[in-house]
């Protein structure tokens, strides 16, 4: 298993430098991320290894922001067992016993504690893992101290209320450390965090999952989360079996998905392995990448 390269890639977005940080690898059940697509159609876009899983990646976005550092999304964060990281192949482990995601800051000359905000698109350990980490005694620590983290208010409760199909995907160590802190701030609705980055409730995958719009100089980029974890996964129908109401990620992606070929966003993966960010354009049958090109 092979984490995902390079460390970090940078574009801008309008006046914005963006920085797209690989939290580490992940290989995860073919079938599972692609849903009812029948395998000889998916396994055309990614291969699938001995054991059907195809290789993903773990994208953070880092933004420069005039009030601030903003980052969003954590990765999968250094608490789970030898186990756990074959189960769901994770491969993200940094150097000095960190992360790959501390390793991508620590490219960037940047310290968890310069960074004061972060977003969730959801809460899902792949997603928000990092929000918290083990410390040197073993406690479970804050990861970024300084930081106010916002997540989706329905998200929070979905969270805390898992059901068997939901509940292997939520730990409590990984969000409700941020409540008892103080640090978490829980949105009701479509908001500007700061100025030009904007939370937009995308659901599907799950209930209250949101997507995070960075606007800059007339230009617009659109963090997907898990709205469309690939480029593989522009088409409609391709949607993944960890969705929790398929139905709705498809009427989500197809509002989303027009919006941002008709006003020419750049849409950015988080789990492609290979393609960071790209504009799309629909060839008369399905929603296809197009390049980005800066």
């Amino acid at each position: 298993m092979t984490r995902p390269d390079p460390l970090v890639q940078t574009t801008r977005i309008g006046d914005l430098t963006v920085h797209a940080i690989q939290a580490g690898g992940q290989k995860l059940d073919g079938g599972a991320m692609f849903g009812v697509v029948p395998k000889p159609l998916w396994e055309k876009r990614i291969a699938a290894d001995e054991r059907n899983r195809i290789q993903l990646g773990m994208r953070c976005l880092l933004i420069e922001h005039p009030e601030g550092l903003v980052l969003i999304d954590t990765g999968a964060g250094n608490k789970e067992s030898a186990k756990f990281h074959d189960i769901y192949g994770l491969e993200n482990e940094g150097a000095d016993k960190g992360t790959a995601l501390d390793d991508g800051l620590k490219q960037l000359n940047i310290a968890p504690k310069d960074i004061p905000v972060v977003i969730n698109t959801h809460l899902h350990f792949d997603h928000a893992g990092g929000n918290t980490r083990l410390g040197e005694t073993g406690e479970v620590e804050i990861s970024f101290p300084n930081a106010t983290y916002y997540v989706r208010a329905g998200e929070y409760d979905y969270a805390m209320n898992p059901n068997e199909r939901t509940a292997a995907s939520y730990f409590e160590r990984n969000y409700v450390p941020l409540k008892k802190s103080g640090q978490l701030q829980l949105v009701s609705s479509d908001r500007e965090i700061v100025a030009g980055i904007r939370v937009m409730h995308t659901p599907g995958h799950t209930p209250h999952h949101q997507s995070i719009l960075i606007e800059s100089a007339g230009e617009r980029a659109l963090y997907l989360g898990d709205l469309c974890p690939t480029s593989s996964h522009l088409a409609l129908p391709w949607i993944m079996g960890y969705d929790v109401e398929p139905l709705v990620t498809l009427e989500t992606k197809r509002r989303i998905l027009a919006q941002a070929e008709n006003e020419n966003w750049c849409l950015i993966f988080e789990h492609d392995a290979t393609t960071p960010w790209s504009r799309i354009r629909h060839d008369g049958k399905s929603y296809v990448a197009a390049g980005w090109g800066k």
